[in-house]
């Protein structure tokens, strides 16, 4: 289920019906429409950039009156999973933002969040948008002081964080951290709460309790404009009538940075982003790689310290998509900046990521390396989305796993079954189970076998160097291990006569 904010009277998107940010009305001495002072002092040139090293930036435009979720004022688009902050009306695709009006929380659609970055020890400024926090500092209770410890040493943290949208929570008790130059993927099915979580920490929902730090400053008060975070949108939100030049030069144009050095710092990420030669084109003359390329170094122009990405392979074909998650892990490790990005698809967090932060209803449910992840599941549900699990229940009357309790069940994935190949001599024979060829499918460097054993329907992968099979032939499995699940917990269990055999987890096949 996803649940988006109420608009507030003011026709303003907030939780609970409230809106965000004031009302939106003209600065002293300023038209309506135009943007307010820039909050703190502005990009100040190439040496400001990943590239010198530095990390501090200045501050995005925010412009009054906002909806939390839009790219200009009074047009609340929340979309994506659980309202994902979506550029422009709502009503249009990819690059159908307007030039000429501010984001809501930044001034640069695209980039979509301020760039002003703070440094260990700096505190919220006062005033309307980022009120000092409620009740002072949070303090540790029992056991706490580690947690808080971590957090202050990670680049970004959350500490039982929580978000509900009327009576549906969206974020229960969530808890991670990441260190500095970390690249993390919050992964989960549709409506699991990573969304949400992302637009926490971006400032663009407001969570109900706990405390998200980045660059160990509490941010939950602060301004979106004022978190030094980039922000990459799922569906690019360039301007479809600026060229590449100009969509990238945007946000430094805002800010009023010295033509001199907008062109330098453009020059320098359209070298980084290899789409040097393509200044002149408009986005309807890029392929969607190009495109998503342009959204990237938009959002890294002004030098923030945190960069977000919602689904940012999401529209693209799969070739292309492989190419830029290579692409992707290159470029931010080079840059070293710490960066979240969100997504459902397993294999793209665990070819990309440092750190997989799994979700499920809400709630964090693993967090580790995605080989931690992938051996080592710690719940049931991980242990089931994590690769390309079978659950079985009541596996005991599996040969190996008599010792089972009644009625309980179990995770089994493809690389745990092994078919003997018809007319070769079949190992640890008192362990194997008959089995019938279901159906046989080519997945190129390997055959995937639907098996049916004792009633189960179980998946293995065949290499092609063995001899055929074909459906409805007989053949001999081992299934030599599981993951079991007891309570909310899973463990690896390995078949009982491999190991009184002295094989164990070391049997390879």
């Amino acid at each position: 289920m996803c649940v988006s904010p109420k608009p507030s009277s003011g026709g303003m998107p907030g939780a609970r019906g409230t809106a965000p940010f004031p009302a939106s009305s003209p600065a002293p001495g300023k038209a309506p429409g135009e943007l307010p002072p820039a909050a703190a002092a502005p990009f100040r040139g190439p040496q400001d950039s990943p590239a010198g090293g530095a990390r501090e930036s200045g501050s995005g435009r925010p412009a009054g009156g906002g909806a939390r979720g839009s790219a200009f004022p009074g047009h609340g688009a929340p979309g994506g999973d659980c309202g994902a902050m979506s550029p422009g009306t709502g009503t249009g695709g990819p690059g159908t933002a307007v030039p000429g009006r501010a984001s809501a929380v930044s001034g640069a659609p695209g980039l979509g969040i301020g760039t002003s970055g703070l440094k260990p020890g700096d505190s919220a400024p006062a005033g309307p948008e980022s009120e000092a926090p409620r009740g002072g500092a949070a303090s540790p209770g029992p056991g706490g002081a580690k947690a808080a410890g971590e957090a202050a040493r990670a680049h970004v943290s959350l500490e039982g964080v929580n978000k509900s949208f009327g009576d549906f929570s969206a974020a229960t008790d969530v808890s991670f951290s990441l260190p500095e130059g970390t690249l993390g993927a919050l992964l989960g099915p549709s409506g699991s709460g990573k969304t949400t979580i992302l637009r926490m920490i971006a400032g663009l929902e407001t969570p109900d309790g706990g405390d998200i730090r980045i660059g160990g400053t509490r941010v939950n008060d602060l301004h979106p404009s004022r978190r030094g975070i980039g922000f990459v949108f799922q569906n690019y939100a360039l301007f479809r009538y600026m060229t590449v030049f100009d969509n990238v030069a945007f946000g430094l144009k805002m800010q009023k940075v010295p033509r001199a050095a907008i062109g330098e710092r453009v020059r320098e990420l359209l070298a980084l982003t290899s789409m040097e030669g393509l200044e002149r084109r408009y986005p309807g003359q890029l392929s969607g790689g190009q495109r998503q390329r342009v959204a990237f170094a938009r959002a890294l122009a002004p030098s923030p310290r945190l960069l977000l990405l919602d689904e940012p392979f999401a529209a693209i074909d799969a070739k292309v998509r492989k190419e830029l998650r290579s692409w992707l892990r290159d470029m931010i490790s080079r840059l070293g900046i710490t960066s979240i990005f969100v997504t459902h698809d397993q294999s793209e967090a665990i070819e990309v990521a440092d750190l997989v932060i799994i979700t499920n209803g809400g709630r964090v449910e693993q967090a580790g390396t995605p080989l931690e992840l992938y051996r080592d599941p710690a719940t049931p549900f991980v242990a089931r989305f994590v690769g390309e699990s079978t659950v079985l229940e009541d596996y005991g009357a599996l040969v190996g796993f008599e010792g089972a309790p009644r009625g309980a069940s179990c995770a089994v994935r493809p690389e745990f079954v092994h078919v003997c190949p018809p007319g070769e001599p079949v190992q640890f024979g008192n362990s194997s189970e008959d089995a019938i060829v279901e159906s046989v499918s080519f997945r190129g460097s390997s055959l995937e076998l639907r098996l049916r054993v004792k009633g189960y329907e179980l998946t293995s992968f065949y290499s092609l160097e063995h001899a055929p099979v074909a459906p409805g032939e007989r053949v001999k499995v081992l299934i030599y291990r599981v993951y079991a699940f007891d309570g909310g917990e899973a463990r690896l269990v390995n078949n009982s006569r491999l190991s009184s055999q002295g094989n164990g987890y070391n049997f390879v096949i």
